[in-house]
């Protein structure tokens, strides 16, 4: 329900769910969203349970959204795979100047 709200929401620049256990399959919803949204601006997704699939799904939003500028994934399960999604739509994301990856299971591969 909130994922479909922001797909349409003109209004809405900051939203902060860190600490709401979304998981993969709430961060994929909210990635889903991402990909139409032209408003948001600054997105929280710290302490959410979430792995390399929801890393995975935001990293596909970020090669299409143009207006975050701020994304926290701190405190997450983000490990080495979706860890390098990101990496890479970064090389094409033009918008987003801040990232908050601490305290993931990101190694040295990550």
């Amino acid at each position: 329900a909130l994922a479909e709200a922001l797909r349409g929401n003109t209004t809405l620049i900051e939203l902060n769910l860190s600490n709401n256990e979304i998981g993969d399959d709430g961060a994929k919803a909210i990635a889903e969203a991402l990909r139409d949204n032209t408003t948001l601006t600054t997105l929280y997704l710290g302490g959410n349970d979430i792995g390399d699939g929801g890393a995975k799904a935001i990293a596909e939003a970020l090669r299409v959204n143009t207006t975050l500028t701020t994304l926290n994934l701190w405190s997450n399960k983000i490990g080495n795979k979706g860890a390098k999604a990101i990496a890479e739509a970064l090389r094409g994301n033009t918008t987003l100047i801040e990232l908050n990856l601490s305290n993931n299971e990101i190694g040295d591969d990550g």
